[in-house]
Formats: C-alpha cells, structure tokens, sequence
C-alpha cells in the first residue's frame, strides 16, 4: 500500500480537482466518501480504481485486498482535504465513470426523469425513493444537477449502484415512451392537471419531476401523456419536489 502524507502530493491535487465538474470530465472518474458508500460501491462491482485509507480507518479489517484496485495509506490532513464533511471516516473511493447509454427505447419499467432538479438533497431523496420503490433507473435531465457532484453522490447514500442512472435529453425519452404507449406523467401545481388518484398504476411508464422553484419546462409540459397534481387539503402552497415525487412514485407504480 503506497503511503502519501503530504497534502501537496501531486496525486492529492489530482484527487481534489475531483471536486470539481471539469476535474471529473478530464479524468472521467469521481471520489466516493466515507465507509457506506465505499462498501456499496465494492458489493456492487463499481469499476473503483482506487481506495484511499487513514490509519485510523476503523474498518480495515473488513476491506477485502482487490488486486485490480490501488490502495493508498493517506494522512488523516489529507482526508480532510478531501471530505467535505467535518468529520472524515478515514476511506475514500476513486471509481470510474459508467458510460450508460441506454436506447430509451428499449427501455421498459418505471423511470424517474428529473427536470432542472438543483438541490443535491432533493436529488438524493428522489434517487432513494425510486430505489424503494422499485424503479428502473432515473434520468437527470441537461440542467439538472451533475450526478458525480460529490454533495448528490452523499445523498444518494448508494442507492445509485442499485439502479440505472443516465444523464440524457428528456424529450428523447418522452418521444420514446409514448411511441410505446407507455405514459409519461407530468406534475404541476395546477388543478386543471390530472389528479395522481384518479391513474391508477403502472408497470412501464415515466415521471417527471421539476425544478424546485420553477417546476416543468413548458415544452415538457405540453408532450407528457397526463400532467399530475397532489391535492393540497391545508395551506401550505407546495409541497417540497422529494417529496411530491415519492408520493407520485409509490401511487403510479405496479
């Protein structure tokens, strides 16, 4: 296991323009944070090229010695260097990008396809929720947050190895299923929308969640099978996005 204990070690600035969206672009992969996501990553099979470890990691005993992996002894200034949590755990992950390029239109299950969705938390939440509840994969959307932004990779809390995640242009996937008959929901903030109660449930279809301040696009809005609404029966004037979404998600699906 090489030992780096220097926080101005070549590789150690390598590892932190990792934080970054064009660090992540020029070497193609990202870093995982803390033992939960690690382990996922190692049960799943991720392509991990690298495990980063403190000697003060409380799971060595526990990390299985893979001979297509680097292991690296760190110093515990450097994993502060490169958490940004207050308190690291000690272990780090550098995994390879996953090139999914799924043809939506063989494509069958339940998708969640995220509109201009911004807030890492909301991301995470929803990425859980479709993993709870059964479905496929999600789609982000261009102007939705980037899926390796370390903060969406915390809050997925490794729900994104059990699912297909696949940053593509969601009208493609809209053209896709509907020429399948299968239904593409919308949801807006208006009564005018189909209310979720009155669908019924599906196994092959997709849901499309907004942005957070500014909902749907439009232009989404106008090529979705049904736009949904969730009745509000108190005074609150919108529900948070996580939240409508794991509603709609558990209603729609089969």
């Amino acid at each position: 296991m090489k030992e780096i204990t220097s926080v101005s070690n070549p590789q150690v600035k390598a590892w932190k323009k990792l934080a970054t969206k064009k660090g992540r672009q020029q070497s193609q992969t990202y870093l995982l944070d803390g033992w939960h996501l690690v382990k996922e990553a190692l049960n799943s099979d991720k392509p991990i090229q690298k495990i980063l470890v403190t000697p003060s990691f409380k799971h060595l005993a526990d990390l299985e010695i893979l001979p297509e992996i680097q292991y690296f002894s760190i110093s515990e200034s450097i994993a502060k260097q490169l958490s940004e949590t207050k308190s690291p755990q000690g272990i780090f992950a550098e995994v390879a990008f996953e090139q999914t390029k799924l043809d939506p239109t063989t494509a069958s299950g339940a998708w969640l396809l995220l509109d201009g969705v911004q807030d890492p938390g909301n991301i995470g939440t929803m990425v859980r929720t479709a993993d709870a509840a059964g479905f496929s994969g999600v789609v982000f959307g261009s102007k939705t947050a980037d899926m390796y932004q370390p903060k969406v990779v915390r809050s997925m809390q490794g729900s994104q190895f059990h699912l297909q995640l696949i940053t593509a242009d969601l009208t493609t996937w809209v053209q896709a299923f509907k020429a399948k008959n299968y239904p593409v929901f919308g949801s807006e903030l208006n009564k005018d929308a189909r209310s979720y109660q009155e669908v019924g449930q599906h196994q092959n279809f997709a849901l499309i969640m907004g942005n957070e301040g500014n909902g749907m696009s439009a232009e989404l809005l106008q090529q979705t099978s049904l736009n949904l609404y969730i009745p509000i029966k108190g005074h609150a004037e919108s529900l948070n996005v996580a939240v409508a979404a794991g509603i709609l998600m558990f209603q729609l699906i089969d």
